[in-house]
């Protein structure tokens, strides 16, 4: 029985590492296209290429990710004092830290900095939830 379980744990193991994967990969793709619209729908964000938008959406979801539970866990009582309003400022933090960090990426100003993000944010959920309706879609 143990050998069984096993075998079919890490049977599935390969199968679960592809599928997050490609969750990682897709989520990443359609975060530099919304990096790429930002940039060429604001003036003061400037990215260089397609590879520097891989790069800037890798970043973004890594700080995202790891550092801005951090930061929002560290600056909670400022964030309640403000009625959630300085969580604005936490993502024009990320922001401005992925531009010093990419190579190829800047972006000239805080409310520049605070409108990418509203503009990547909106255009991610947008693709994402066509692409799960396109999903539901094709089940039915």
């Amino acid at each position: 029985m143990v050998r069984s379980f096993c075998v079919n744990l890490f049977g599935a193991c390969p199968l679960l590492i592809f599928y997050m994967m490609i969750q990682f990969l897709s989520k990443t793709l359609i975060s530099s296209v919304a990096v790429l619209l930002a940039s060429w729908v604001l003036k003061g964000v400037h990215v260089d290429g397609t590879a520097t938008a891989i790069l800037v959406a890798v970043v973004l979801g890594l700080l995202n990710s790891f550092v801005k539970p951090i930061l929002i866990l560290l600056t909670l009582p400022i964030t309640v004092f403000s009625l959630g309003l300085f969580l604005l400022f936490i993502n024009i933090l990320i922001v401005k830290w992925v531009s010093e960090i990419v190579p190829g990426f800047s972006v000239d100003g805080w409310f520049t900095a605070l409108i990418f993000s509203l503009i990547v944010s909106l255009v991610t959920s947008f693709i994402e939830r066509l692409i799960k309706q396109q999903q539901e879609n094709t089940e039915h």
